[in-house]
């Protein structure tokens, strides 16, 4: 799957079956019958990632044959397990110590109502999923097996849209998984928050990050024909209302135009390079005449994470934010807390970049634009300014807090602005966050929380739940049941948990 590719329709999650041959061939025959049809039905229900049958694991051996052959299947994101009648879980333990992919517990069975007056001995031999899957939750926790276990029939859409969840965390996992990310110049001066572990970062999460020099990316930039330019150009004034002096003709069209050229070279590098992220500093541009705005907006668009002024942790969290929210609607994007609307019962955040936002959180038509920039000392640059759709949405950084990587995530509900901002040049969000603006910037703060986040309106915290759950990653949630004491008290288990847990 190329770094760009946002889409889940390569991808695949195998389905495995345990048994043994205790039951005879005509068991077995039931076993992989049932789980084919379990299968169908999951595929049926319009899953984001195709589930793919395999035959019944009977013993230890293929067991750990397929755990290798999962591993080695870049398309396969992971593995739903289902212990149709009593797999023993001995054999399963050399598979599950090999086996580097997310795992999906499914603890169901294909009968929705029990046929009472049927149910004989055979039936109870073919029919102890209730039995065989408590074995096998047994040894994953016994090994201690990250895993995710779903409880419930198929036919249940609540049951498929937990599965969902999960394939979509385990779509970005993978990913995350391949990324290469390119950050142009380093991290800005003195900001602590945004700087981090690298090597730690791609030991846990499997991302490259490295830097090239900002003048790299100048010398492409420079190299991108006029033809190209004029294509670009042309698109952009059929998608967007363009400001007048922007347009063919306008005293400022030379701005829009290196605004293409940038966005075309910043694409040429990323492609030839195989990166799926990126950064940027605008203390340091080297010779770029603007500091990229349009091009790292309509890049986002097309999947590529950003992180701005070096901070390479919420490049890779946009990116996995992309993907896991792939074919959904809404979106996702670099986003940061600016400023407060403080009226007693109506408090809500205003968020913003100073350029960076991606423009696939609004279904309205955005306008582009030039205006000053009164930082990084360059031409004004153009951008997108729109106001983001109402909806709920989900606000997560991360941070490097030195034995680990933390995650926090507030469940937010977008809302419209209370008025107009027409002095204000940007793309923005507003949001009230749960449960409250108090509770949750004092137990944001209190996590040591970034200010550089990804605000997805695709995906809801479930994902992110699963997506930290596969990641071992600690995940600090701030929604409608968050009480600052409890939230505090939290901090202070998982410092404890975590500290141990390296000794262990």
């Amino acid at each position: 799957m190329s770094p760009l590719s946002s889409t889940l329709e390569n991808y695949e999650v195998w389905f495995l079956t345990g048994s043994q041959d205790l039951y005879g061939e005509d068991t077995l025959r039931q076993v992989a019958e049932q789980s084919q049809e379990i299968v169908g039905m999951l595929n049926g229900s319009g899953l984001p990632v195709t589930v793919v049958w395999k035959p019944t694991l009977k013993d230890s051996a293929s067991i750990r044959r397929m755990a290798l052959e999962v591993n080695a299947a870049d398309n396969v994101v992971g593995i739903i397990t289902w212990m149709h009648t009593f797999s023993p879980a001995k054999m399963w333990i050399a598979g599950l110590d090999a086996l580097r992919k997310p795992l999906l517990h499914l603890h169901t069975q294909i009968n929705v109502a029990l046929p009472w007056a049927e149910i004989d001995f055979d039936f109870m031999n073919l029919n102890q999923a209730a039995h065989g899957d408590r074995e096998f939750g047994y040894i994953q926790s016994r090994l201690g097996v990250p895993r995710k276990t779903v409880v419930g029939h198929v036919s249940n859409p609540a049951v498929c849209a937990r599965i969902a969840s999960w394939e979509r965390a385990a779509a970005g996992w993978a990913a995350v998984h391949e990324l290469r990310v390119a950050r142009f110049g380093d991290n800005m001066r003195n900001v602590a928050v945004t700087e981090g572990d690298k090597t730690e970062a791609e030991l846990r999460f499997g991302a490259s990050i490295n830097t090239w020099s900002v003048n790299d990316l100048v010398e492409v930039v420079d190299a991108q024909p006029d033809a190209l330019i004029d294509d670009l150009v042309a698109e952009y004034e059929e998608q967007y209302d363009v400001a007048p002096e922007l347009r063919r003709g306008g005293d400022r069209h030379e701005s829009l135009r290196y605004g293409a050229r940038l966005e075309l070279g910043l694409l040429s590098f990323l492609e030839e390079g195989g990166f799926g992220a990126f950064t940027t500093s605008f203390e340091d541009l080297g010779g770029l005449r603007q500091l990229p705005g349009l091009a790292v907006q309509r890049l986002m668009a097309r999947g590529y994470g950003f992180g701005a002024e070096g901070d390479w942790k919420t490049a890779v969290l946009v990116r996995a934010a992309k993907v896991m929210g792939a074919g959904l609607p809404g979106g996702a994007s670099l986003m940061e807390d600016y400023t407060y609307h403080l009226v007693p019962g109506e408090e809500k955040i205003l968020g913003a970049h100073m350029l960076e936002i991606c423009p696939t959180l609004t279904t309205s038509k955005p306008s582009l634009e030039v205006h000053p920039l009164g930082i990084g000392g360059r031409e004004d640059p153009v951008r997108l300014v729109f106001d983001t759709d109402p909806g709920a949405g989900v606000v997560v950084a991360m941070s490097d807090m030195r034995d680990r990587f933390r995650l926090t995530a507030n469940v937010v509900e977008v809302v419209p602005p209370d008025a107009p901002l027409p002095k204000l040049p940007v793309a923005r969000a507003v949001w009230k966050p749960e449960p409250d603006l108090a509770t949750s910037a004092a137990a944001w703060l209190s996590a040591g929380a970034a200010h550089h986040t990804v605000l997805t309106t695709a995906v809801g915290m479930e994902v992110f739940e699963d997506f930290a759950e596969i990641a071992q990653t600690e995940l600090l949630v701030i929604n409608s049941d968050t009480s600052l004491r409890t939230f505090q008290r939290e901090l202070r288990w998982n410092a404890a948990y975590y500290r141990l847990a390296q000794k262990l």
